[in-house]
């Protein structure tokens, strides 16, 4: 293994000293606690709606609370599908497919004991989408409207009955209302009544309502949290009322801990002060399992890419450049670089996923014909074309960022790129994916490092290249904007059978890589090292993971 820098040690010895303080060292014999280092710098918000990129949603988002529709984690051998959450089923209207019908689970509880059903669905959309609700929350629309533009309303049908109201026909809703997660009416009224008198302000009175929230939440989830220190830490504790008896915690206590750097990371791990860590450094990876920690990695619905700037001026937007960008990087030497932690890119999906439609345009290394599109294009090595690349330290998703963008940076030079890394922190960096490539926080950059899930249709594809999704609506940093993709998002979004979808799907897909708006490099095996006496452990093919079904020996 490569010496640990004397900076990394130094970092985890503080680090370890914080730890101690705060009584993360081996708990009491009765109280069963998981520490888990996270790659975020900072606590995922635990409000309701998570910052911090996926990893929000995964250790802030999942545990804590549900969505009307869920996640299936509980398989390592085939990808995570929807299952009910707190809706039991849900149907598109046939006569108006802006409409959609979902039943709600009966006698489920917010950890405040308030109780769960229609009212509060409407409640949790109207905090992010009706401006004129006392308690809306700009603060929460840019993660969770972003990812699911065309939600309009709800409205309450019964008490366990409601319906929700969509722009235009959208058969990817339900899929979409994954990242909608329901948090309680009644303890937030309590937080706000709370509010001291002499806040007159409504709108003051509702973001301390919130902020008091999120240091005490109340979700319908496995676990609760109970204590929030800024930076440092987040603790959550079993629910053992919770609704669904498969998911009911065997672990008491969960401690999240923002560790950014992967040394410092893996010190943590090798030092006794955690007992998981995301994305281990690479080169410690023989160690950490020769030490006997387990090393969990499935290849995931997850890409790492670069996405390019089509704005006025940008050097992408010759499509023998993106071209060559995609043949001049040789991923398998990448691979090895990364002790194997990673799955080459062909695609957004690969080879096999019903969305692959088989592109003309064959993502592979090739360094003489990339050479040769950009000798066309009219660059040599004495006319580079010079790029610049916003990228971070850190960060969920990101893997090893400096480390692959470094590669990038020399191995893009082989084929007359001259490439600027503007380094950034994430969640800064995860903020300008929605505010685009024009705005004044991208730096300068006409490039974009912030890697994405793709398990369903939007978030994969269509956030990226219709033009209704430019910034500010959702994630086409770029302003990509293409008659002919907006066409075929549009038959794919309202085609309503799966076998049709998939096929418009790959159409999609198929002119997306031809078009190459994206330089494809990875996706991500989602590498964690966990303890031996972590067991239950599922790494399912899903950019998240369940610690509900976990135990600890």
């Amino acid at each position: 293994m490569r010496k640990t820098t004397r900076r990394a040690w130094l970092i985890a010895g503080a680090l370890f000293a914080g730890l101690t303080a705060f009584g993360t060292g081996p708990a009491n014999a009765q109280e069963k606690v998981l520490r888990i280092g996270m790659t975020a710098a900072d606590i995922p918000r635990t409000l309701g709606q998570p910052d911090q990129g996926f990893e929000g949603n995964r250790f802030t988002g999942i545990p804590m609370f549900d969505a009307l529709v869920n996640w299936d984690l509980a398989s390592a051998d085939k990808p995570s599908v929807i299952i009910p959450g707190l809706a039991t089923e849900w149907r598109v209207d046939e006569t108006d497919r802006t409409k959609w019908r979902f039943t709600l689970r009966q006698g489920v509880k917010f950890h405040d004991g308030s109780p769960f059903n229609a009212a509060a669905v409407v409640w949790n959309v109207q905090k992010v989408l009706d401006q004129g609700a006392p308690h809306y929350d700009a603060s929460q629309v840019g993660v969770t409207v972003s990812r699911m533009p065309t939600l309009r309303s709800a409205r309450a049908i019964s008490e366990y009955e409601v319906e929700l109201t969509t722009s235009e026909p959208d058969s990817f809703l339900p899929i979409n209302l994954t990242n909608l997660f329901i948090v309680s009416p009644a303890h937030w009224q309590a937080k706000l009544a709370a509010v001291p008198a002499s806040v007159t302000d409504p709108r003051q009175r509702a973001n301390q309502a919130w902020a008091a929230f999120a240091a005490e939440p109340s979700g319908t989830g496995p676990f609760r949290g109970v204590r929030f220190v800024p930076r440092e830490r987040f603790e959550m504790v079993a629910n053992r009322e919770y609704w669904d008896p498969a998911r009911r915690p065997k672990i008491d206590r969960v401690v999240l801990l923002p560790i950014p750097e992967a040394n410092t990371r893996t010190a943590a791990l090798l030092g006794n002060q955690v007992d998981w860590i995301e994305a281990p450094a690479p080169d410690a990876v023989q160690q950490i399992t020769s030490r006997g920690f387990k090393l969990y990695q499935n290849e995931q619905p997850h890409v790492w890419p670069w996405q390019f700037s089509f704005a006025e001026g940008s050097p992408w937007l010759d499509r023998r450049v993106r071209h060559a960008a995609n043949l001049c990087v040789n991923r398998a030497e990448l691979k090895t670089l990364l002790s194997g932690l990673m799955v080459e890119a062909h695609g957004t999906v690969e080879q096999g996923h019903p969305w692959w439609g088989n592109p003309s345009f064959n993502i592979r290394y090739d360094l003489a014909e990339a050479q040769r599109l950009m000798r066309e294009a009219g660059h040599s090595a004495q006319r580079p074309l010079r790029v610049k690349v916003l990228t971070s330290a850190s960060g969920s998703g990101q893997m090893q960022p400096l480390t692959m963008n470094e590669f990038l940076q020399e191995a893009l030079r082989a084929c007359h790129f001259d490439v600027q890394l503007e380094v950034g922190e994430w969640n800064a960096v995860f903020t300008n994916w929605r505010e685009g490539a024009k705005h004044a926080n991208a730096r300068g950059a006409n490039a974009t490092n912030v890697t994405f899930a793709t398990m369903d249709p939007f978030f994969a594809m269509v956030r990226f290249v219709a033009t209704a999704a430019q910034p500010p609506v959702s994630n086409n940093w770029g302003f990509f904007s293409n008659a002919e993709f907006d066409q075929l998002i549009a038959t794919a979004r309202t085609t309503f059978d799966s076998a049709g979808r998939d096929a418009a799907l790959a159409r999609l897909h198929a002119r997306i890589v031809e078009e190459a708006p994206f330089l494809w490099v990875a996706h991500d095996v989602g590498p964690r090292a966990i303890s031996p006496r972590v067991a239950g452990v599922v790494q399912p093919r899903s950019w998240f993971i369940d610690i509900a079904t976990m135990s600890m020996n």
